[in-house]
């Protein structure tokens, strides 16, 4: 019974049909990943369609269950495994196990991608030095030790960390935040008469209103994230603050001697090497507005590697340095301005790897069925 059980999975597992069933759900996927993108943004549409295994509640699908891209990816690889195996292991099928083992490698590459890979971007303007990349969309509550003047001492606290709220204790310092209310999208206004008290008791938080808004995913839009906490340090509170993405300037306090700042912002990872802004350019093609080319000039200084050399950085010539790849991206402030687009995937060699198999696989293939085709014809010209 277990047998034949294992026997039917096996052969709907390597069967072709359910190899066009796969291929229609990733069509079908693409389209609807396509026109989502005029409401959720690039990535709000990739990571709901492409990289889940299930899409919810969604309204192009009025909001019934569909199988994502991860779950088709998942089982269109375990079919084009099937297939691999069920193919004989001979020098005249060569090739096509080349072919099959680089669309594997493919797909894998794919799922690296869609799991490991994080974007990030650097700005930075000329004649700055910046050792940070901060994320697109997400946010994090810095808590900086800025006591000492040539030094700040950075604790971060995720904005996934703060939205569950009640108590987040700060490594490495006697600080736990107490997270009063969070905020995915709020807007900030002066408190009016007649308003809701604010909850903040200190900083400018207590002449602040703030307004809940849904979450925005837009590719433009950006969430004013805000949340209410409140710093307990040694038995001792101190006050309720209103931290914002929406406030420009950080707020602090001070705890036996030592002053910390809190900041809501873009979280930021930073890097154990530094990058400056040399030169920016922004060429057109004369007589236009067109663009022609946009490069930065920046010098990278690494103490760990005893280095410190300068890098050109321009439009199809990124920058692949420390397991990251800094690409040209964007421009601003009157072209002093430089926005570099960080990746970092640590598939990144397996499609470049995929191609070079399935280029061989077909040469091979290629080779192997002209030598057939040569033979018989000098068969026939024999007999």
């Amino acid at each position: 019974m277990i047998n034949t059980i294992a026997s039917r999975i096996w052969a709907l597992l390597k069967s072709f049909q359910l190899t066009v069933v796969l291929l229609a759900l990733l069509m079908c996927l693409v389209v609807f990943c396509t026109l989502a993108q005029v409401e959720m943004g690039t990535q709000g549409a990739v990571n709901a369609y492409m990289r889940s295994f299930i899409v919810w509640n969604q309204p192009l699908l009025l909001r019934l269950p569909f199988p994502g891209g991860a779950l088709v990816g998942l089982l269109l690889t375990l079919n084009l495994i099937a297939k691999t195996i069920d193919i004989k292991l001979t020098w005249q099928k060569s090739g096509m196990w080349l072919v099959h083992a680089g669309l594997v490698v493919l797909f894998a590459g794919e799922f690296v991608a869609g799991m490991m890979q994080v974007d990030t971007n650097l700005s930075i303007e000329v004649g700055q030095t910046v050792n940070f990349v901060q994320s697109y969309k997400q946010m994090e509550l810095a808590v900086i030790d800025v006591t000492d003047p040539t030094w700040d001492e950075v604790y971060s606290v995720p904005d996934t960390l703060l939205a569950k709220g009640g108590a987040v204790a700060i490594p490495g310092t006697p600080i736990t935040l107490n997270v009063k209310k969070f905020y995915a999208n709020a807007e900030l206004a002066s408190q009016t008469p007649g308003a809701p008290p604010s909850l903040a008791t200190a900083g400018v938080g207590p002449g602040v209103s703030i307004i809940e808004r849904p979450v925005v995913s837009a590719d433009n839009d950006m969430n004013q994230t805000s949340a209410f906490v409140e710093p307990v340090a040694g038995g001792r509170s101190y006050g309720t603050w209103l931290v914002s993405v929406a406030l420009g300037a950080p707020q602090s306090f001070t705890h036996e001697g030592r002053t910390y700042t809190l900041a809501m912002r873009l979280r930021r990872q930073y890097l154990p090497y530094a990058f400056t802004l040399k030169q920016f350019r922004h060429d057109v093609y004369p007589g236009t507005d067109i663009p022609k080319n946009f490069s930065s000039l920046v010098q990278v200084v690494n103490p760990s590697r005893n280095e410190s050399r300068e890098v050109l950085i321009y439009m199809n010539q990124p920058l692949r340095y420390e397991g990251k790849t800094f690409y040209q991206a964007s421009f601003g402030k009157n072209d002093t301005l430089s926005v570099l687009s960080v990746v970092e995937n640590p598939g990144w060699l397996l499609p470049y790897v995929s191609c070079v198999l399935v280029s061989l696989g077909l040469l091979v293939h290629f080779a192997i069925v002209l030598r057939r085709s040569l033979k018989r014809r000098q068969d026939k010209k024999e007999g």
